[in-house]
Order: structure tokens, then sequence, then C-alpha cells
């Protein structure tokens, strides 16, 4: 699940040359378009290099979109192309969508960025009470709460609602020092859409985004339902990267349920109008959306991702030796997206595609950041498909560590009820020599794998029944989680631990 959740999130990195700022440069749109043939064949080799079906890109420049192209095809196995403007999910590239809305709030004196988040969402809590009283609005899209990274996020696949994922904060493991270590979320981004709809009176953050940025954009192909992107008439199958791309279905659970996440959908005319407001510094044509100062906060680093790049409030903010670039990417359970700037340079490129994110997005808008602004150059395809492979086979190091084994004798006393102060009742059930658990608020099955050498634990993998097909279908039917069954000193069960610090729940075992 985690691999769905945040697959090459923050890839790319590698292909920027580390050698102190020169000074930003200012492209031409002539030279930007001699890049083109060049560019067009690195979209090809990054095609193959990472088995991407279909791609569409988009370039900005002196607030005009200067090129956009279609490469590809929508679907695995089908002839539809993809065009510029075949919609895709375009994932954690929603972030900035959301802090723009903070800003705009900001602006119209609804909202502080030092405000406090429970002054505003009373049931926003954390494990350490300090934490809960001084996480401020700003906090919360600046990915540095120090909690553990991607926690909680696969319960959307599981069924649980919005309430209970912002409840699901209570249990998060704080590893991280409090904005000193930066640790990507998602779920802190959905609290800061309900305050944004809160303040503005809107029924949802969308509904607020699209009276403050979509009209006014424009941006009338942009959506945040799988029901939406399936009724658009072009729009791209997601795959998932298996030992070849498979399609997977759209689903309401991921990415939609996690929001101003990453629920987006769009396309490169929409998605250029939205690079076009941030390069013209919050007006576009001629109208101010949001100001420059508040904006600006947006775009300026919070924390440290490493010696290159920081995280900033729904951007990244990367240094290179000639310019800095401000960009995000995005990863669903079958697409993977890049949009990004260069803020001194008046030049944007969106990236979508339909696969899932291994890198390919970043490592081709890497490549043309460096070009424009005339940095050392790289071979970032290359990079970023190393990196894919090294992250492929420490994920199959890692599932080699687990050797199933047959089903313990023991597996009797696991029978019963168990109850999670979040998560709320489960039901560990036996038949036909098959261990199962079910979660009764969501009724999401669990099938449990027993461990060859230790006999208290399993995995789990989600049971393709009911409403849960398409999620299974999505994970690919991989493990989400370890778990345990935990006794006390007599041997007896007391509890059900899960053992993934993204999904650091327990379920205490009821009274027999």
């Amino acid at each position: 699940m985690k691999r769905i959740i945040g697959a090459a999130l923050l890839c790319g990195l590698a292909a920027i040359s580390d050698i102190s700022t020169a000074g930003a440069q200012q492209p031409a749109q002539a030279s930007i378009e001699a890049l083109l043939p060049e560019f067009e064949k690195q979209v090809a080799e990054g095609m193959k290099a990472f088995s991407v079906p279909g791609v569409a890109i988009g370039i900005v420049h002196d607030d005009k979109l200067i090129y956009t192209k279609g490469f590809g095809i929508r679907e695995l196995g089908k002839p539809e192309q993809v065009t510029p403007e075949t919609i895709f999910q375009v994932g954690s590239t929603t972030k900035a969508f959301l802090a723009t809305t903070l800003a705009q709030a900001v602006d119209a004196g609804r909202l502080g960025w030092n405000d406090p988040v429970i002054d505003h969402i009373p049931e926003f809590q954390l494990a350490d009470p300090w934490v809960t009283r001084d996480f401020r609005v700003l906090d919360l899209a600046a990915q540095r709460s120090g909690l553990t990274a991607y926690v909680n996020d696969a319960l959307t696949m599981l069924g649980y609602d919005k309430q209970t994922l912002i409840r699901s904060l209570r249990v998060a493991p704080q590893l991280g020092m409090f904005r000193s270590d930066f640790r990507y979320l998602n779920i802190p981004h959905v609290v800061g859409g309900e305050i944004v709809a809160k303040v503005n009176g809107a029924p949802s953050w969308f509904d607020s985004l699209q009276k403050s940025l979509l009209a006014p954009l424009g941006m009338t192909a942009t959506t945040a339902t799988a029901e939406a992107i399936t009724a658009a008439a072009n729009h791209a199958q997601g795959h998932r990267l298996a030992d070849k791309p498979v399609a997977v279905p759209f689903h309401p659970s991921f990415p939609y349920a996690l929001g101003p996440a990453g629920a987006l959908n769009s396309n490169i005319p929409d998605m250029a109008k939205w690079l076009r407001l941030q390069l013209g510094r919050g007006q576009f044509e001629g109208k101010i959306l949001v100001s420059e100062d508040n904006l600006d906060v947006t775009w300026t680093p919070r924390v440290a991702m490493n010696e290159r790049s920081s995280y900033a409030v729904g951007w990244v903010a990367t240094a290179t030796p000639r310019g800095r670039i401000i960009w995000h990417n995005g990863g669903t359970s079958g697409f993977g997206a890049h949009a990004g700037f260069l803020p001194d340079g008046r030049t944007g490129i969106v990236i979508l595609t339909n696969l899932e994110n291994g890198g390919m997005p970043d490592s081709l808008a890497m490549w043309f950041y460096d070009r424009v602004l005339g940095n050392p150059a790289v071979d970032n395809i290359a990079l970023g498909a190393a990196a894919l492979k090294t992250r492929r086979e420490a994920a199959q190091a890692e599932a080699a560590g687990f050797v199933p084994g047959p089903l313990s004798p023991l597996a009797a006393g696991f029978v019963g009820s168990y109850a999670s102060p979040i998560l709320g009742d489960a039901t560990v059930a036996l038949a036909g020599g098959k261990l199962s658990l079910t979660l009764e608020k969501t009724e999401a099955q669990l099938l449990l794998e027993p461990n060859k050498d230790d006999p208290y634990l399993f995995q789990a993998r989600l049971a393709p029944v009911g409403a849960f097909v398409a999620p299974a279908e999505m994970s690919g039917g991989e493990p989400f989680v370890r778990l345990r069954f935990e006794t006390d000193a007599a041997g007896k069960i007391t509890q059900m631990r899960w053992l993934s610090p993204e999904l650091p729940h327990s379920f205490a075992r009821a009274a027999q």
C-alpha cells in the first residue's frame, strides 16, 4: 500500500548538480524551442526506460502556452492516442492548489498563517499535546510535522472516511522533531481543506477551490472525483507497474478520499493556466487572484529535504547552479505527474503520465530545467531509471523477508472480537483452514497469511470482495501490513498489533 501512496514522490533530485548558485538566467522562447527536438527524444527514451504508455506535456513561457503535445496511448492495448486535452490524475501536485487557497483565505482576512489549527478544527489532535497546541495553519502543508511519513494514508483503501483519517493522527508516532525534520504526509492537507471550506462557508474544499481559482482561471476540465474522470470522453487510464504496465480502475478511495492532498484530475491546457498564475505572481489576465506576498509564503522554504532542496508550502524549492526551481510531483496508483516553474525565468512545464510515478515525470522535467537554465548536463533519464530499479529491488528484498508458511494450530486461539479506539471493532475468523480479519466499520475483509517461522506473525492482503474489488485491484494484491497477535505472561492473547509505522494501530482483545 505504501508503494501506491508514495511511489517516487520525490525522485529526480539526483539529476541536479551540486554547484553553488551562480545567478538566475532569463531564457528566450527561441532558445526553448531549439531544445524541443532533443527534448522529444528524451520523452521517447523515458517512455521506454520507465514503460510509460502515454504522456502529455505543456511548456509555458512569458505567460503563453508555447508547446503542447501528447505521446503514446491512453490505455495499454487500445488505440486511442494521448492528446494535450486528455485528462489525467495529477496526484500531489494538488497540494499547491491547497496552499494557494490558504493564501487566498489569508488575503481575505478569514485566516492567519499562524492560527492554531485547533482554533478552527478542535478535533485535530496529535499524540503530543504540546505539538497539538502549537500546530499552525502553515504547518499543515509544510511537511515538517515530524510525524511518521505517509501515516494512515492506506486507511482510505480500507474504506475509512475523512473524520476517521483526521482522528487517526492521534496515534501517529512523532518520529522526527516538529518543524525541524522533513516528513511527507497527506492527511494534514485534508485538515487544511476542511479549514478553507469552513472559513469560506463552502460545502467542501473543492467547491471553494472552484469558486476562487478554477473558475477565474478557466480551468473547466479540472475535477476531483473518480466519477468525473471516468465520464470524461478523453481520459487516460491509469496503470500500475508489475512486469509490465497493468491497467487499474478508478475508485473514490484513492486518491479522491484524500481531497486537497491529491484528488485533482486535469489536462495540459488547464494546468498551463495554473502555471501562468504562479509565474504571474498571483495575477492572471489582468486580475489579481492571490496577493504576491501570500503566494510568496507558499514558495518559501520551510524544512530541508537535502542540501539542495527544501519543502515550502505545497511546493518543493530547489537551488541549481543558475537559478531556482519551484515544483511538485504527484503519484497515484496509476498516474505520475510533475508541475514546476522557474520563478525568475518566466518558464514552466507540466508532464502528465498514465503510469504510477516511477520517476519519469521528474527526470524529464529536470532535464528540461537544466537545459533551459544552462546548468551542467547530466543523463537524467538514465539516473531516474537506475533509481527506480534500485527501489524496486529493495521492495522485493523487503517482501522476501516474510516467508509464508502453514497455519499453526495456535491460530484457533486468535479467533474472536477485537477493538481499536480509532478503527473500531474487528472480527478474526477461521474458515477452510484460513484466517481472516473483518473491519466491522467498513466491512473490509483482510486475508491473513501466516509466517513460516513465527505462528503469531501474519501479513494482510485486502480481499477483493464487495466494495473492495477495485481497491484490491489497485493494490495489485500486495500485502499492506504485517500484524502480530500478542500475549500476556500466561500466554493469553491480549491484542492484535499492526506493525507498520504507517499504520500504527492496535486492537485489544474483547473479553472471552
